[in-house]
């Protein structure tokens, strides 16, 4: 469905998007992870033709992705992207018109329940109200392709679980590729089954979420128990954290039984990917 291949995007001296291939296939949801300027938004950009790369291809659904060709099956939005000032009920009827393939009775089930007042005009929603109810029309259109670029900013806890439960939602009715780029981690992982991490514009790491529950763990205890259970083992450390004489070290691989003396824990998403991003890698 999506296949991208040695594709670059520079602006000016910096690129962007460096060399990235990457081909995503089977429908579900998948969490896009990234440091700020790790090339996120404009990996998002590029699939779905809003901007040219400057070399390698791109292609969706076996066809040639471009500004001037950009791709009918993809539903792009932006984080702070707006609405026209009208009526709650009058956008859905709006999309209802514009949108072939819009599910109408979708969105105002959505707008009933996260209590949006359909009646009320865009502009007199709250900033996560009009969130919410631009990601509602978003995952109404039955595109099969959804990029959404920090959809929960602003968003409380009780949003945020409304969110989750909007797009698993979502999925379930209209089996499809959902990519979500967003900094809160750990909640996005509550749903996510896919995982795609983005560092200095190349692709360092996808898989599935259930790889990183399994193989993702950290153990800890004296710096001298540990190294040497790291050396023993040859374990794959991505990152340590000293306090005194004990260390915890992160390990990404496969799980051990550990000695008397260390322990083993998970490691949640958010620590993960922290250390393989920016973590103090084993000397």
């Amino acid at each position: 469905m999506i296949d991208l291949k040695n594709v670059t995007k520079n602006y000016g001296k910096t690129a962007a998007i460096d060399n990235i291939t990457l081909n995503i296939s089977d429908n579900g949801i998948y969490c896009l992870l990234g440091r700020n300027g790790a090339g996120k938004t404009t990996l998002m950009k590029l699939l779905a033709g809003y901007i040219d790369a400057n070399g390698g291809e791109i292609i969706i659904d076996g066809k040639t992705v471009s500004p001037g060709h950009m791709p009918e099956c993809v539903n792009f939005i932006e984080s702070n992207s707006a609405q026209f000032n009208m009526r709650v009920k009058d956008l859905i009827g709006a999309a209802s018109e514009l949108q072939n393939d819009f599910d109408k009775d979708f969105a105002l089930k959505m707008v009933k329940r996260f209590e949006l007042n359909p009646d009320k005009r865009y502009k007199q929603l709250s900033f996560g109200m009009r969130t919410m109810l631009t990601t509602i029309l978003t995952l109404s259109n039955n595109s099969k392709i959804i990029l959404l670029d920090e959809p929960i900013l602003g968003f409380d806890a009780i949003m945020r679980d409304q969110f989750n439960s909007l797009v698993l939602e979502s999925c379930e009715n209209h089996p499809r590729i959902i990519i979500i780029s967003t900094h809160l981690i750990d909640e996005i992982a509550k749903i996510s089954e896919h995982l795609i991490i983005i560092d200095n514009g190349k692709v360092l790491l996808k898989t599935d979420i259930t790889d990183i529950d399994e193989r993702a763990y950290t153990i800890a205890g004296t710096a001298e128990a540990v190294q040497s259970l790291i050396q023993k083992q040859n374990l794959n450390c991505i990152g340590k954290t000293s306090i005194g004489g004990m260390v915890a070290a992160h390990i990404y691989g496969d799980r051990i039984v550990p000695p008397a003396g260390v322990t083993l824990d998970r490691m949640s998403l958010q620590d993960f990917f922290i250390n393989i991003v920016g973590g103090k890698k084993d000397e």
